[in-house]
């Protein structure tokens, strides 16, 4: 099995960590995501993504928004989506660290994301065939996300 480092250095004293390697989701969207539900309460960024998956409240885009569309709710922000994949992605991974932090005996209510991050894994290199011979490259990233859960709220 490989070991799998996280990009926190200093962790709270009472926390939980989950991550989903190399998930075949948009790295746009996994990064906006973990954007929004970082600082929320657990039960709040749950909610929070169960409604994105039904479609009721959209995910602000803050970085390469220039042709996404205004979505209502977005307090203060006018791009957003409703990014579905991701969004069910990383329910699964908050959902297994509150797994985990029950298991070690911590009060899921009070908990808090205290770190949410998501990065490039690998890049699984496709190609595409194309008129009189050439190829085009056609490539898919796949995302590493990671989620830090702890009492204390993040600065």
């Amino acid at each position: 099995m490989p070991h799998w480092g996280y990009s926190i250095r200093q962790l709270p004293l009472r926390s939980v960590k989950a991550s989903g390697r190399e998930l075949d989701i948009s790295p746009k969207d996994a990064r906006e995501i973990c954007r929004a539900i970082k600082g929320m309460k657990v039960t709040e960024a749950e909610s929070f993504l169960k409604d994105v998956i039904a479609m009721r409240r959209s995910v602000p885009y803050r970085r390469y928004r220039k042709k996404v569309a205004h979505k209502r709710g977005l307090q203060g922000w006018y791009a957003g989506r409703y990014p579905v994949k991701a969004a069910k992605a990383i329910l699964k991974i908050l959902q297994s660290a509150m797994a985990s932090a029950e298991e070690q005996d911590l009060d899921v209510d009070s908990l808090y994301v205290y770190h949410a991050a998501a990065y490039k894994g690998r890049v699984l290199k496709r190609y595409i065939e194309r008129a009189f011979g050439r190829t085009s490259p056609w490539n898919r990233v796949l995302v590493h996300v990671e989620l830090v859960l702890s009492e204390e709220k993040p600065q």
